[in-house]
């Protein structure tokens, strides 16, 4: 059985693999059922690695009907909800919220359930990141982070913002609506106040705001809701307790 995946509509060189996973097609039961694939949200680690193992297979079956090559194995962070982008190729550690690379075969991945993963290529197919971007790491500056790693002109990179806790369910605090607004002022327009000192953040808005001051412009996605979609996608914020979606770009030859 093939794993339901989302592909973005983004106008991205052919050679440019990228997709999000769902919460569905793979072994897992109770709160993670099915396709976790984190080992550290308390779900059964045999399930987690043959989760894991589902995805790879399907991913390197891709690949090898389009090149005849194999991928390189999955590296799969441990995320921090900072700005660290290591080397998808060799990183120096797995305490990290993003992962870059110019090789071809080797995956960048980041997992969500809620947070805005976001994934970058350069016009050429050259060059691609998968960011993690939680409210925190995306008022740290973790979408530049990402950036700076490219060789290529911000204005030559596209980005795909995938699915993420919408703006009618992500409720914050004042001093988060504040942080962004010290930040950038016109950030104000990416939040709605809903009772006393708490607002609904447009996490999507934020991100393309932080983007487009990189003077990137081809910004794709933004139209899922993990809050409000239980049966296709894991959302922390609505149970606690839950799995994984991965987020998924690589180059192939």
């Amino acid at each position: 059985m093939m794993i339901p995946i989302i592909k973005p509509h983004w106008p991205a060189p052919k050679n440019v693999c990228a997709f999000s996973t769902t919460r569905k097609g793979g072994i897992s039961t109770g709160v993670y059922e099915s396709l976790n694939l984190s080992s550290y949200v308390g779900d059964n680690l045999e399930n987690v690695l043959q989760n894991q193992k589902i995805l790879a297979d399907q991913c390197s079956k891709w690949n090898r009907c389009q090149t005849r090559e194999r991928l390189a194995p999955f590296v799969w962070l441990e995320q921090q909800h900072e700005t660290l982008v290591v080397n998808a190729a060799n990183p120096q550690t797995l305490f990290a919220d993003g992962s870059y690379t110019q090789q071809k075969n080797i995956v960048c991945s980041v997992l969500t359930a809620d947070c805005l993963p976001v994934l970058l290529c350069n016009k050429e197919g050259t060059e691609i990141a998968a960011i993690h971007a939680g409210w925190r790491g995306l008022l740290k500056g973790v979408i530049e982070s990402g950036v700076a790693k490219f060789k290529d002109a911000p204005e030559n990179i596209l980005a795909w913002l995938g699915p993420a806790i919408g703006s009618e369910k992500f409720e914050v605090g004042n001093e988060v609506r504040e942080a962004f607004i010290k930040h950038n002022p016109q950030a104000e327009s990416c939040f709605k106040q809903n009772r006393p000192n708490h607002f609904l953040a447009n996490i999507y808005d934020l991100a393309r705001q932080r983007l487009r001051e990189l003077s990137i412009t081809q910004i794709y996605g933004g139209e899922f809701c993990t809050y409000g979609d239980p049966q296709k996608f894991f959302s922390y914020r609505r149970d606690g307790q839950c799995g994984r979606m991965a987020n998924l770009i690589w180059l192939n030859s």
